[in-house]
């Protein structure tokens, strides 16, 4: 079972990580930081951190504005977040950690990696673009935002509304549904998302406005860029990302979207795994700029 951890962030805001003890050799393997994306929290990581243990100690960090970690108006920029995960990284002992982020979670790792070398073994990138994806997008999800029928009258009609009636859905979505519910609290009228969504299209701003090609090509440790086909984050844009990447690899989940992790559980945890055998001394490949690049993965 996962113990909840205190920590102090960036700017003295109180977070909530949760770190999950390993058996018997789970000191073995370097330590990992699980990083969810927008709207997410760390709970939504159990089933990785459960494949993980067995060589790793795993700490599942509530951003800011997310999870049990507190709300305040602000701030929600870049260096919050990158600072909050050097914060965790320190204060829990788990340098150089393998950093392992979904969406944001992916830019805060990378970004932590290029500015923080010392803190960071190696990262995996989950379905985050490099590229700004502009302002017409940013608008978009304010409309998607408004169209959210809450309050919720149940966890049933959270799950059905986000895997079939939302209009960002194509098709059937089973553990997009799940992903929401688990994001949901219930309150005195219904049930509303855990966080503010004026905070998380906030935290969207810098990835609106700005591209972050050149902190990726500032990362030095050995780096696995993920997608799944029906993501945010297109091939051509994925395997541009790994050739900028000093050491990057890449794996590409069949039959998953955006929610690459929770589509897909198996073959992202299989993907996972290979990668970090590939890096398995990753304190000693951290501060090895001559050991060959990391291979390229392909899952599934």
């Amino acid at each position: 079972m996962a113990r909840r951890r205190e920590i102090t962030g960036a700017d003295g805001l109180p977070l909530t990580a949760w770190d999950h003890s390993g058996g018997p050799g789970a000191a073995s393997g370097p330590a990992v930081l699980l990083l969810h994306g927008l709207m997410g929290r760390a709970s939504q990581w159990a089933g990785t951190a459960r494949r993980l243990v067995g060589r790793h100690r795993v700490v599942a960090l509530d951003q800011r504005g997310h999870g049990r970690s507190p709300k305040p108006e602000g701030p929600y920029s870049r260096e919050a977040y990158v600072g909050d995960a050097a914060a965790a990284i320190e204060q829990l002992g788990l340098g150089p950690a393998v950093v392992v982020g979904h969406a944001m979670g992916a830019l805060t790792a990378w970004q932590l990696a290029a500015r923080r070398p010392s803190l960071v073994g190696a990262v995996v990138l989950c379905d985050m673009r490099a590229a700004a994806v502009g302002e017409a997008d940013q608008r978009s999800w304010e409309d998607w935002f408004r169209a959210w029928p809450v309050p919720f009258p149940s966890l049933d009609a959270v799950r059905r509304w986000f895997a079939e009636e939302d209009p960002r859905v194509e098709g059937r979505r089973p553990a997009r549904g799940e992903f929401f519910a688990e994001v949901m609290e219930e309150g005195g009228d219904g049930w509303r998302p855990v966080f503010d969504r004026r905070h998380m299209l906030r935290s969207r701003e810098p990835w609106v406005h700005d591209a972050h090609w050149e902190e990726l090509a500032l990362v030095s440790c050995p780096a696995l860029v993920v997608r799944g086909p029906d993501g945010d984050l297109g091939r051509a844009e994925a395997q541009e990302m790994v050739r900028v990447l000093p050491r990057g690899a890449y794996a590409e989940i069949p039959d998953a979207g955006h929610l690459v992790p929770w589509d897909q559980p198996e073959a992202w945890c299989t993907a996972i795994e290979s990668f970090l055998a590939d890096v398995a001394d990753v304190a000693d490949v951290a501060h090895a700029p001559d050991v060959a690049a990391a291979p390229v993965c392909r899952a599934g």
